[in-house]
């Protein structure tokens, strides 16, 4: 299994305030999911998916019982300067939680707060 990781959901209160935010800060547009299997009242909103690209999409999600912020699962964001995003985070409403730092070999990481209360890792080479 060489990238194990296939889907990612990040649990929102708000969805029009946490779109706005990853919205900018990635500067993409998100797409709303519809899937009549979906629990009522559940939202969906994809970020950009191609399946012949290296790395995994993923959602916002709203549903009514799923809380954010609370769960134990960081998310790390490719960018080609995490400090650009994460400048940008701040700029959108987020909360920088650790400003970019090297990893070694492996490139730099940093982490933001997101509007909905969401730790989120940023991830580059430079």
């Amino acid at each position: 299994m060489s990238n194990p990781a296939g889907w990612f959901e990040i649990y929102v209160q708000d969805m029009h305030r946490a779109k706005a935010f990853y919205q900018e800060v990635f500067g993409i547009e998100l797409a709303k999911l519809e899937n009549p299997g979906l629990e009522p009242g559940m939202e969906l909103w994809a970020f950009p998916m191609d399946f012949e690209s290296y790395g995994a999409s993923g959602a916002l999600v709203s549903m009514p019982g799923f809380t954010s912020g609370s769960n134990s699962v960081l998310v790390y964001f490719s960018c080609t300067d995490c400090a650009v995003e994460a400048a940008k985070a701040v700029k959108a409403g987020g909360q920088m939680q650790r400003e970019k730092i090297s990893i070694g070999q492996y490139g730099f990481i940093a982490l933001v707060i997101d509007t909905e209360g969401n730790m989120i890792g940023l991830h580059s080479l430079q």
